[in-house]
């Protein structure tokens, strides 16, 4: 654990110096990744997307034992999220539900960066632009800008003292922005009191309904299912069975990334005829395309233009064992 911490403030130490002395947006890119997962901070951020707005407040504390995160919206119905390290505690009070989620927890705001860049690299173009003030600290705007069309572009604004992300827009080929997280109140780097993480709910929980999600099968499955063609960039990352709410029975699950958003694809298998044969919906920056092949229902979700989740969608074939 010593030997962690030690790890964790020479990366701090370090990061500074060199991405506030340089214009490279890689250094940046790095520092940004860093800071989410090793600095304390706590505050209130909004997340937009069509014509919602959804306000949540975050503590985030790092300490020997690793990364402590409390996560609480603040609209709608109440929700709070508690993590240690990769285990994931959600409260639905109004469900009378407590969800444990042992798998490891996707990209949030502000820890949207990989810790590895290079995937990333490959299929944005970095630029430095100007700096603005964000929620009262000056920030470094960064323009992520993608080399095709099968992904949308990013502005992001880091804090120039800490490098943590302060703001991230996601805009389509038009400019116009899909989705965006902005901090509206922040502190940054100050001692955090562990009991700020207890959740206000862990008492009334014990009598709630509790479910434990977990992958039933970590690594290649070897489903026999596959994309034949992907859009240039993406890899898959991840296949395991896994159940997915209600469903009686495990769920084929492909993730592919380009190493800053993640394409998801779920394969199912049919017990009655569809009522359609294929199907376009949308949320915000989310695309969804669902198809039917060989007696399977597949679901392709990704924060990605319609194009590559339709492109994703067309190459799921299956292979056989």
């Amino acid at each position: 654990m010593i030997r962690w911490a030690l790890a964790v403030a020479l990366v701090l130490g370090a990061f500074p110096a060199a991405a506030a002395e340089s214009g490279d947006g890689v250094v940046w890119l790095q520092r940004i990744a860093s800071s989410a997962r090793t600095i304390n901070y706590i505050g209130t951020f909004v997340y937009q997307h069509d014509n919602r707005v959804e306000t949540s407040r975050i503590i985030h504390l790092v300490d020997e034992t690793g990364e402590h995160e409390k996560l609480e919206m603040l609209d709608g119905p109440p929700r709070e999220i508690i993590r240690s390290n990769d285990e994931v505690q959600c409260y639905f009070p109004e469900a009378k539900t407590l969800r444990i989620d042992k798998r490891k927890p996707r990209k949030a705001f502000p820890a949207l960066l990989p810790e590895q860049l290079s995937t990333l690299i490959e299929n944005y173009h970095v630029r430095v632009a100007g700096r603005e003030r964000i929620a009262g600290y000056e920030c470094q705007v960064l323009i992520l800008e993608p080399k095709d069309g099968l992904r949308y572009g990013h502005k992001l604004w880091a804090d120039i003292g800490s490098g943590l992300l302060l703001k991230a827009s996601m805009f389509d080929d038009k400019g116009k922005v899909v989705e965006q997280f902005a901090f509206t109140q922040v502190e940054i780097g100050r001692p955090i009191d562990r009991g700020l993480l207890k959740p206000k709910y862990e008492a009334r929980a014990l009598l709630w309904q509790e479910r434990v999600m977990s992958d039933e099968r970590e690594g290649d499955t070897r489903s026999g299912w596959i994309i034949r063609d992907p859009p240039t960039g993406f890899k898959k990352i991840l296949e395991v069975k896994r159940r997915l709410g209600a469903k009686p029975r495990p769920v084929t699950h492909i993730m592919l990334s380009d190493g800053l958003v993640a394409v998801s694809v779920f394969v199912e298998p049919l017990d009655s005829s569809p009522s359609t044969v294929q199907r376009l919906s949308h949320q915000g920056a989310i695309n969804v395309v669902t198809r039917v092949v060989n007696d399977h229902l597949v679901t392709v979700v990704g924060e990605t233009p319609v194009a590559t989740v339709m492109k994703i969608a067309n190459s799921v074939a299956y292979r056989g064992p």
